[in-house]
């Protein structure tokens, strides 16, 4: 089951980590229509062209780059930051997300093993590595690490979202809706959380359930769909059986 929800949460789980935060906002962008998200990427693009080494523009540039599927951008354009700007934390971690998304894990987690202080670790960082992790089938040591992040920021929805996908990638579905829950409750939960919640719902069969949470979120057409991907994988995984006697 770990390869069909790699689409349905996996691809979530990097961006539901916590955003770079600072005088430009949130630098999340996953959460854009294609028309918002074009329009903000050329934007962006013409900002990062007139001043390559302000270190906010690029970071939101990176995090535009990414929402709209050139990573390999992404990691270039950050690149050149980080050589301006050596040992920035923010911009290491937005690096990391970049080379993550590439496909670049390997790199992503050196680069965040050497960033990451052990006397004073920074939780975003602890994220992403722990997402990046968990996308290279290392989930327990992912889940250590999320426990690590969370006695540094309590209260983080990501980091919950994070822990909650983490257990969806290895089927352990009543774990899974158990942190998803509690992220759902707290500060930063967004509408990819409470998707993942409805996904995860939905996988026990719990139908009408799922549907109502989905149906919070998104329009009916998207709900449908998203119910067609939810029947999906309990028929390619033969689970109906397993649902039925639950």
């Amino acid at each position: 089951m770990r390869v069909l929800l790699l689409a349905g949460l996996a691809a979530l789980a990097l961006s539901a980590c916590a955003s770079n935060r600072g005088q430009m906002g949130a630098a999340d962008y996953s959460g854009m229509s294609a028309a918002e998200g074009h329009a903000n990427l050329g934007e962006l693009t013409a900002r990062y062209r007139a001043n390559p080494k302000d270190r906010g523009i690029v970071i939101h540039y990176a995090a535009a780059l990414r929402a709209a599927g050139q990573p390999q951008q992404a990691a270039a354009a950050l690149e050149q930051a980080i050589a301006a700007y050596p040992g920035d934390v923010a911009l290491t971690v937005a690096y990391a997300k970049a080379l993550t998304a590439a496909g670049r894990f390997d790199q992503s987690i050196q680069v965040l093993r050497n960033v990451i202080r052990p006397d004073a670790p920074d939780w975003n960082a602890l994220l992403v590595l722990g997402a990046t992790l968990d996308q290279t089938g290392r989930h327990d040591e992912a889940r250590q690490v999320y426990e690590q992040a969370a006695v540094i920021a309590p209260g983080e929805a990501s980091i919950e979202t994070n822990l909650g996908l983490s257990y969806a990638m290895t089927n352990d579905l009543v774990s899974a809706e158990k942190h998803l829950r509690r992220a759902v409750q707290m500060r930063g939960a967004t509408t990819q959380t409470r998707q993942n919640l409805a996904l995860v719902v939905g996988l026990q069969g719990r139908f009408d359930e799922c549907r109502a949470i989905y149906a919070a979120e998104l329009p009916p057409e998207q709900v449908e769909a998203n119910m067609a991907y939810v029947r999906a994988l309990l028929t390619q995984q033969n689970r109906w059986d397993l649902i039925a006697k639950s």
